[in-house]
């Protein structure tokens, strides 16, 4: 029994989607596919009473899934399936070239962002004991003077640069309404004109 358990843990299965995604109308293929997906991890991984909830599908995987539309989906796909507590984890065995390249750029730029907030504490936690020790005189004041103008230098060109964009989106949304009111304008006209030409004929 130990044995058993111990290979269900981690699993690698090839799923064949062609079958269940025929079973529905071309607009709910991809949705099909994974709800296909699903019911044989959670048919061949035991899982109690079949729960569908208890299968969380990787963020790649989906993508791979979606890539191609919502009528259109792949109709083969080889996955890994593990264990972790209640929940099941599906995943590719084989990420893709152009899944392989964006999840690469998504972990640069949270390696870089992690490296900001490091270099940011770092720095706040070298100019707080700095502050304490300065004696309280003329020049910490000019110092600190110099900072909040600089601070508010930053602040003002954000303020600045939100306001540009808040005046052209409503000079925008300005330019739209006149045009739709002139269309709407130049439709009623004519139609008048005509009525009045006919009511003339008619006496």
């Amino acid at each position: 029994m130990a044995k058993t358990k111990q290979m269900a843990s981690e699993r690698e299965y090839v799923i064949n989607l062609r079958r269940e995604i025929l079973k529905v109308p071309r607009y709910r293929r991809t949705p099909k596919a994974v709800k296909a997906v699903k019911q044989f991890v959670a048919k061949h991984m035991r899982i109690p009473e079949r729960d569908l909830n208890k299968v969380k599908l990787d963020k790649w995987l989906n993508q791979e899934l979606w890539f191609r539309g919502i009528q259109n989906p792949i109709t083969k796909i080889k996955v890994n399936v593990k264990r972790e507590g209640d929940n099941v984890l599906v995943s590719l065995v084989e990420l893709p070239d152009k899944l392989r390249f964006k999840k690469e750029r998504e972990e640069k730029a949270k390696q870089k962002a992690e490296k900001a907030n490091k270099e940011k504490k770092i720095k706040e936690e070298a100019e707080k004991p700095k502050e304490e020790n300065k004696p309280l005189g003329k020049v910490s004041k000019t110092e600190n003077e110099h900072s909040k103008t600089e601070e508010k230098t930053d602040s003002e060109v954000k303020e600045e640069k939100e306001k540009e964009v808040a005046v052209a989106e409503t000079r925008e949304k300005q330019a739209e309404m006149k045009a739709k009111e002139q269309k709407h304008m130049d439709r009623i006209k004519p139609a008048k004109t005509e009525r009045i030409q006919r009511k003339a004929l008619q006496k």
